[in-house]
């Protein structure tokens, strides 16, 4: 895949930890971090969404403990 398939998230700020998005099609959707380029989520609009709105909502505030 090449760069030019890929957009820097807006909220990226310059140097490490920038993340990247490519959607090759309307039913994929693939993201990555600068510092692991080659390491790559793949998933749905839909599911990305709901994990979206999940942290929006503080659902996944505490996922980390227990």
């Amino acid at each position: 895949m090449s760069t030019r398939d890929w957009q820097k998230s807006s909220y990226s700020a310059q140097g490490n930890a920038c993340l990247y998005v490519s959607a090759p099609d309307n039913a994929t959707i693939r993201l990555r971090e600068s510092d692991e380029p080659d390491t790559i989520l793949t998933t749905t609009p839909n599911a990305l969404a709901a994990l979206i709105h999940s942290a929006k909502a503080g659902r996944l505030d505490r996922l980390g403990e227990g």
